[in-house]
């Protein structure tokens, strides 16, 4: 449920790969050869996407990209670069989309991408990024989708991305985060989906969530949680998905609004008045009820979740 693909792009629909070789009046150049190891020049100046896929490309030249003014798309995942010239992005100013899934990079230019101001999807999932950079996203005020999970990210520096005031998503999920600071989503008030599955966040701050209003869609399972914060989730008026599956909670927050797809499965839940009246009053869409079940009181211990709450001898 937490993967929800970006819009379609130009080269979703190109079918089987083409040969390495281009044809003078393409637009769309496609190479998957395993064995490529340098960056195809002489593409024709009306280019529009490129993609250099699972080759063994494993550095580009500043000028790689000279020559192809109008390129909107660059797809360059599961290649083997380490490194990007600062400057490889300068000569294609209209560039939409940006993938470098599955690459070795440890670090970023810190200009990269200071000359991509119409950049709306970047891809920066499977890499070895340790460290976000702010100078990154200074130039970037019409990225819509960022996608930075299956790194070794330790933190979110405070306000590092307020320059994404158009972001709509980003995820963060199966990074290293153990704490997300009071600050890391600053900025970011048109965000609708977060996503921070898979990493080691023991607790959040109580304003965790109050820089992005929009949200829709949170996920926040396989971490340690083992207490949210009171109110966490008020400022989240339009939160109609929330998964905090197999954390360590034993008590519940829950947003206002409409009614909310919930997955609340794998917790040590204490199925007493709190817990209870809280799913009685705000009725949420539970999944895997059967996985969602009482540790405590004893009596209760295995039972399910929903179906203790639904009990008229709760006393509560």
């Amino acid at each position: 449920p937490s993967q929800i693909l970006p819009p379609l792009l130009l080269l979703a629909a190109l079918g089987p790969a083409a040969p390495c070789s281009h044809q003078p009046n393409a637009t769309r150049f496609v190479c998957t050869e395993p064995t490529l190891s340098t960056f195809p020049s002489g593409l024709p100046p009306a280019t529009l996407a490129v993609s250099v896929e699972f080759t063994a490309l494993a550095a580009l030249l500043p000028t790689a990209l000279a020559g192809l003014p109008r390129l909107q798309e660059l797809h360059l995942s599961s290649n083997r670069l380490a490194a990007l010239p600062e400057t490889l992005l300068h000569p294609v100013p209209t560039l939409r989309v940006l993938d470098l899934t599955g690459n070795l990079l440890a670090d970023l230019p810190a200009g990269i991408f200071a000359s991509t101001g119409h950049l709306q999807h970047l891809v920066l999932r499977e890499n070895r990024l340790r460290e976000l950079q702010p100078a990154w996203f200074r130039h970037l005020p019409r990225l819509q989708w960022l996608d930075l999970a299956a790194n070794a990210l330790t933190e979110v520096p405070p306000a590092v991305f307020r320059p994404l005031r158009s972001l709509r998503s980003l995820d963060l999920s199966h990074n290293r985060l153990a704490s997300l600071a009071p600050g890391a989503l600053a900025g970011l008030r048109a965000l609708e989906r977060l996503d921070l599955e898979g990493n080691r966040l023991g607790t959040l701050p109580p304003s965790a969530f109050a820089p992005a209003p929009a949200l829709r869609l949170l996920f926040l399972q396989e971490n340690e949680l083992r207490a949210l914060p009171d109110g966490v989730f008020a400022p989240l008026r339009h939160l109609h998905v929330l998964d905090l599956a197999r954390n360590r909670l034993r008590a519940l927050e829950l947003p206002p609004g409409p009614a909310l797809d919930l997955d609340i499965s794998g917790n040590p839940w204490v199925c007493e008045c709190p817990l209870l009246a809280l799913l009685r009053q705000a009725a949420p869409r539970l999944a895997a009820t059967r996985d969602t079940l009482c540790a405590s009181p004893a009596h209760r211990r295995g039972q399910e979740v929903a179906a203790v709450s639904r009990a008229g001898d709760t006393g509560c």
